[in-house]
């Protein structure tokens, strides 16, 4: 508990500058992507706003991860759109509050670990494909009222105020990292289109930013097993999509920073933040790898810059919205294309041709999953379901045996490589029963016995053996194996000899 409550560590040196510069640049950021996933949600701009402060500020002081930024994303927009249209906003509120609940026991359960399970291919097609996503959506700003794609001058001038600021993000940390690139790429922009009046779109003409304090609004729903069957469906996605995405990202800005964050931490912390999104008017959330990139790439390292960056949203909200609207499209547009190209692992390209087919395979599917269907928890749950067949088709070839006869006329058989369901029919293969002397020994000192169907496999051995009059021994067992067979004993008759000079090296 002592760990939890000590939310700070005052020991860590904290460059105040670049944190609340860092932070203000975030929440810039925060307001076009927040005010465009209400959008795709069928919600007012206010709830994504909404969404992003109370997000942002819980994770930043109660979660796993100093730097990581949260708010309203696209990932959970795409999930409640169709809760939205068909039973409305409170409905809405209602599923984030339960989202938030089962986060919540999914941390206190500490089922964060699980996250090893992702391998890097799946990392690497989540995170490429999240980078085709964010580009794409900037991809709208080249459109007019219409959807029609623009022409002319007014192509040109947003073409010439995206490449400025990309430029200046690009170019200003090879001169000096005094002050965050992006922030400075803003106001340049900001400064360029006012002093020249030039007719460009601003987040004014996406939506209105004014409004109030958040306010507390518990859900208007129905407290009855029939609304409970209408939105925990939504609520389970919502929740799985949130962690994976918040723990994949985790891992990311733990390897960029090479540092550990703390996933069952931020799990409860993100919960935390959805159920209090749900009852102050918000669409909930989850961390955000484009603004987390943002902030990192920035210089930020603590908690600072993401309290800074939620608390100076909620000031735009309330005071500042009119300056805030007149801030020019093109220069957040120029700022998100630049995250989705440092966000895409370009080093992944060149594993093509290095890494097994495959890994390959699984990150272009993941790829392609994540930007074409925009389902992040799908993307990843087919990964790592694909990984675990690949790993086990791989292993199921790596069975073999050794044979060997003593001095005794005892026949040896060394086993190599795990016994599992996937590798039960080659082991049965390895043995010459009908020629095999009275007695053999199967020595498992390289070998391990994995599962159920491997201790079958061990079952059907010895009665094959036994129906010719022969004896089956069972050599060499680490005790994980003894154990495993110990339990299966209602079921199986298998003959484990002892071997006192025998120890085995445990993990």
């Amino acid at each position: 508990m002592k760990k939890y409550l000590n939310l700070f560590d005052f020991s860590q040196r904290v460059d105040y500058k670049t944190e609340v510069l860092s932070g203000l640049t975030v929440a810039m950021a925060l307001i076009p992507e927040a005010v465009a996933f209400a959008f795709i949600a069928g919600l007012s701009p206010l709830t994504g706003l909404y969404a992003a402060f109370m997000m942002g500020l819980v994770t930043s002081i109660l979660g796993g991860r100093p730097g990581m930024i949260s708010g309203a994303t696209g990932a959970v927009a795409v999930v409640i759109v169709s809760l939205a249209a068909t039973h409305g906003v409170e409905y809405v509120f209602a599923a984030v509050v339960l989202a938030g609940i089962l986060q919540v026991s999914a941390g206190a359960l500490k089922l964060g670990k699980f996250m090893r399970l992702v391998p890097h291919p799946v990392i690497f097609g989540f995170v490429n494909g999240l980078a085709i996503i964010i580009f794409m959506s900037q991809l709208d700003q080249f459109k007019d009222s219409t959807g029609a794609w623009l022409t002319g001058n007014s192509l040109y001038l947003l073409l010439g105020l995206v490449g400025l600021t990309m430029l200046i993000i690009w170019g200003l940390p090879k001169l000096t990292k005094v002050v965050p690139s992006s922030l400075t790429a803003i106001l340049v922009v900001f400064g360029v289109v006012s002093l020249l009046n030039l007719d460009t779109k601003t987040v004014g003409d996406i939506a209105s930013i004014q409004g109030g304090f958040p306010p507390f609004h518990l859900p208007a729903v129905p407290l009855t097993f029939e609304t409970l069957q209408i939105i925990f469906p939504y609520a389970a996605i919502v929740a799985g999509v949130g962690l994976i995405e918040s723990l994949l990202t985790l891992n990311i800005i733990d390897e960029i920073t090479e540092t550990r964050g703390r996933g069952n931490k931020e799990a409860v912390a993100q919960g935390l933040a959805n159920m209090l999104s749900g009852v102050f008017s918000g669409m909930g959330g989850c961390a955000m790898i484009g603004q987390s990139l943002i902030n990192i790439s920035s210089g930020a390292r603590a908690r600072l810059s993401g309290i800074v960056a939620s608390v100076m949203l909620l000031v735009f909200i309330m005071f500042g919205s009119s300056l805030i609207e007149q801030v020019p499209m093109a220069a957040l547009t120029g700022l998100m294309i630049m995250v989705s190209i440092g966000t895409f692992e370009w080093a992944s390209l060149r594993t093509f041709t290095k890494m097994p087919k495959s890994d390959v395979f699984l990150m272009v599917l993941v790829t392609l999953i994540t930007a074409v269907l925009h389902n992040l928890a799908l993307a990843v749950l087919i990964g790592v379901i694909l990984a675990a067949l690949f790993f086990a088709w791989d292993n199921a070839k790596r069975i073999r045996a050794r044979k060997s006869v003593d001095a005794a006329g005892i026949k040896h058989y060394e086993m190599y490589g795990p016994l599992f369901f996937g590798s039960v029919g080659a082991f049965g293969e390895k043995f010459d029963i009908q020629n095999d002397p009275e007695e053999i020994i199967i020595d498992f000192a390289e070998s391990r016995i994995v599962d159920m169907s491997a201790i079958e496999a061990l079952n059907r051995i010895t009665e094959r053996y036994l129906k010719v009059g022969k004896t089956v021994h069972l050599k060499h067992l680490s005790p994980d194996c003894r154990k495993l067979i110990a339990n299966a004993d209602k079921l199986v008759e298998v003959n484990v000899i002892e071997d006192p000079n025998y120890k085995m090296v445990l993990d």
